[in-house]
């Protein structure tokens, strides 16, 4: 699950960079908050999309996701109601199977996005290429190289915070504020 995390961690961060390498113009047209619309995608292009996304096995990021709402609303719930933690409870695992398979959603969405994102032969070419060798070992390599791409980066902005805490100490210092 820490592997996991950290895989969803690089992910924001990825995501992060790429919105802020985005041109303001493009930002702004945007109001905060919205995203953007999808444009219908055709059959054969979604089915290309759901193709690469089950060879890059993202599923694996949203399995959870339901059950893991649930727990989250049901223990926002104890909080603000301690006398109905075991009825909260039972209820939970109700809401949990009621909603099971919703989750699937994420998997739609991500394949609308992805076919917005590239053109059908873009999506078809892709599919290609994760099925050739270099593409197989990409997908099973990428996971690991992320996660310790991850852990280099975490072990750098802690070294790196040493650094800039010596900094702020050697200023103050100079102002006659050692801290």
């Amino acid at each position: 699950m820490k592997s996991f995390s950290r895989i969803l961690s690089a992910a924001g961060l990825a995501l992060g960079l790429a919105l802020t390498a985005a041109p303001a113009g493009a930002q702004q047209k945007q109001p905060p908050g919205e995203a953007t619309p999808l444009k219908p995608a055709s059959p054969s292009a979604l089915a290309a999309a759901k193709e690469i996304l089950v060879m890059k096995n993202a599923s694996a990021m949203y399995a959870s996701a339901v059950p893991n709402l649930v727990e989250q609303a049901k223990n926002g719930l104890i909080q603000t109601n301690l006398n109905y933690q075991k009825d909260l409870g039972e209820v939970a695992i109700i809401v949990a199977k009621n909603l099971a398979g919703r989750e699937k959603e994420i998997g739609e969405g991500m394949a609308q996005i992805y076919a917005n994102e590239f053109t059908e032969q873009e999506l078809k070419d892709l599919v290609t290429f994760y099925k050739s060798p270099l593409g197989t070992k990409l997908l099973a390599t990428e996971p690991r190289a992320i996660q310790f791409s991850m852990s280099y980066m975490n072990q750098w902005a802690q070294q790196f915070s040493a650094t800039i805490d010596l900094e702020f100490r050697n200023e103050m210092k100079k102002r006659g504020k050692p801290i």
